[in-house]
């Protein structure tokens, strides 16, 4: 039998997710019992925003101090735009413009949008510097590979957000830019010394503690200069973190993220957390397979970390006072940014842990009115069309050379096709790897099934290469170059990050940074421009993988 005391102070540092569009019974049970909040992900939020509007209203009339997290980056990255795809800048195209005023902007315009779904947390922006182009998660999430450029963007976007009042949470400390592996499908590990982490990753989370910032979120990474821990389960990167001022709420990254969930498990991890400093334990999103395959239910998913942090603190593995510290900042936070309680307003944080100095989250204000049509023309001024784009056909066959989006992006939605039949007749072919990866003879490309299928495609049809990995030798690189042998009119629209100013393809190539809603109008602006079609509005579907 779990002590009704310590079972209302652990919820006070839970943060879970939920599946359907409708809150669960068990849900609005524990958030009775004083649960932190929850994490909305796509598969909760319907397209029409009255809807989830009201699934907000609903929780916080069980809860009135919730904390309502959403992963919002703009980009690839959306979850209130995750049925169309984001009409916002990403990071990487605000780093390429440079505009700070323009990022503060993008920050505000998040703001507003997670005000009108009842959304009181951004787990954004991302402060990892992108290191290596190999990347499979970060990639065009971080405003670019510098720790200037990125520093100045991360503070700007904190301080839009947070002048929308919404509590921004920067992500992921102490740096998840340098890693080659996905901590939601393995546990990354970065080998830099301590002097490069500092020169290179640490500053932009500087510059967002010096901005106020409210939140920071942990990466499931291994930094061996800390030691052999995964930094959300390691004391050493978060007691560097409150040693550089910040004073606010420590979230850790997903607990059903392979990195943690495979490794300790999320329920021992979750002990392991909260004694490592953590304040805010983000239970994850349960319409993700992760390691059990499917095999597990929201509830069970909570109930796994809910029971172990019980079970922690009921034995004496983990210190009650550490808990009740951790709830205090939890709460504080949740004070902070409550419209029936306004910034830092309401009942004080216990004496056993200190509100911080500032209100890192103002009440809300009235930011500037946005220069109409300012997103669409930093887009048009970051896409960038490197040869000449000779597409006249008034009909196009998409074919999208990508792997499946990774849990991070979430959304499978391909707003390219939609945004393209606006204007052209658009059959979209999903190659699997069998189409990507070169045959055993790559002198003849004319017998792999990928050319084969290039054949079947009318010639009298536009070719659109969809890619986001076109360095040196990765199967999608090779693929074009195959793809040019025979259809050398075909256009490659790269998502990805850009290649050096050196590389040449034997294709043009149209650079977005971003596989969003907003990079797809601009990239059919742009094959509109070059072709005599008439609107034909069709869009046709077609998947081929593994000859299925």
């Amino acid at each position: 039998m779990i002590d009704p005391d310590v079972a209302r102070l652990v919820r006070g540092v839970l943060w879970p997710g939920f599946l359907g569009r409708t809150a669960p019974d068990w849900l609005l049970r524990e958030l009775d019992g004083g649960l932190a909040g929850v994490v909305y992900f796509g598969q909760n939020l319907s397209s029409d925003p009255a809807e989830v509007a009201a699934l907000s209203a609903e929780l916080r009339d069980h809860r009135p101090e919730i904390l309502i997290g959403v992963d919002e980056e703009g980009g690839n990255v959306s979850r209130l735009e995750a049925q169309t795809g984001s009409t916002l800048p990403g990071h990487a195209q605000l780093g390429a413009l440079d505009d700070v005023e323009t990022t503060r902007a993008v920050g505000a315009a998040l703001a507003e949008r997670l005000h009108a779904a009842g959304a009181n947390v951004a787990l954004a922006p991302v402060a990892d510097v992108n290191t290596n182009p190999a990347n499979p998660v970060i990639g065009v999430r971080s405003f670019g590979p510098t720790a200037d450029l990125v520093s100045r963007h991360v503070a700007a976007m904190v301080d839009g957000l947070q002048a929308g009042g919404v509590a921004a949470c920067v992500k992921h400390y102490p740096g998840h830019g340098d890693t080659a592996s996905d901590s939601h499908l393995d546990l990354p590990r970065i080998d830099l010394d301590l002097a490069e982490l500092e020169a290179e990753h640490l500053p932009p989370f500087d510059a967002a503690i010096a901005a106020g910032v409210a939140s920071v979120m942990t990466a499931h990474i291994v930094v061996p200069a800390f030691g052999d821990a995964p930094a959300t389960l390691n004391p050493i990167p978060l007691r560097r973190l409150r040693e550089s001022g910040f004073d606010g709420v420590i979230i850790s990254d997903a607990l059903d993220m392979a990195a943690i969930r495979s490794t300790t498990g999320s329920g021992r991890g979750a002990v392991l957390a909260l004694e490592a400093g953590v304040d805010l334990l983000c239970i994850g999103n349960p319409s993700n397979l992760g390691p059990k395959q499917g095999a597990t239910t929201d509830e069970d998913d909570y109930l796994e970390v809910f029971e172990a942090v019980c079970a922690a603190v009921a034995d004496g593995e983990l210190d009650r006072a550490i808990v009740e510290r951790a709830a205090a900042r939890v709460a504080w936070l949740a004070r902070s940014v409550s419209p029936s309680t306004g910034s830092g307003t309401g009942e004080s944080v216990p004496e056993q842990s200190p509100a911080p100095e500032r209100s890192t989250v103002p009440e809300r204000s009235t930011v500037p009115e946005l220069v109409e049509g300012r997103f669409s023309d930093a887009i048009r001024r970051v896409v960038r069309v490197r040869g000449e784009v000779a597409i006249t056909a008034s009909a196009i066959t998409l074919v999208d050379l990508r792997d499946r989006p990774t849990f991070a992006v979430a959304s499978a939605h391909d707003p390219f096709a939609e945004s393209l039949a606006e204007r052209f007749d658009v059959t979209r072919l999903a190659a699997g790897p069998s189409l990507r990866t070169p045959g055993p003879d790559t002198e003849a490309p004319a017998s792999d099934e990928l050319t084969l299928l290039l054949e079947t495609i009318p010639a009298d049809d536009g070719v659109v290469l969809l890619a986001d990995r076109l360095g040196h030798d990765t199967p999608q690189r090779l693929a074009v170059d195959r793809v040019a042998l025979v259809r050398p009119d075909a256009v490659v629209v790269s998502v990805g990050l850009p290649l050096s100013e050196d590389a040449v393809l034997p294709l043009p190539v149209i650079d977005t940074l971003a596989a969003s809603l907003a990079s797809a109008d601009r990239v059919t602006e742009l094959l509109a421009a070059a072709s005599s079609a008439a609107p034909t509005h069709h869009l046709h579907d077609q998947h081929h993988r593994n000859g299925s």
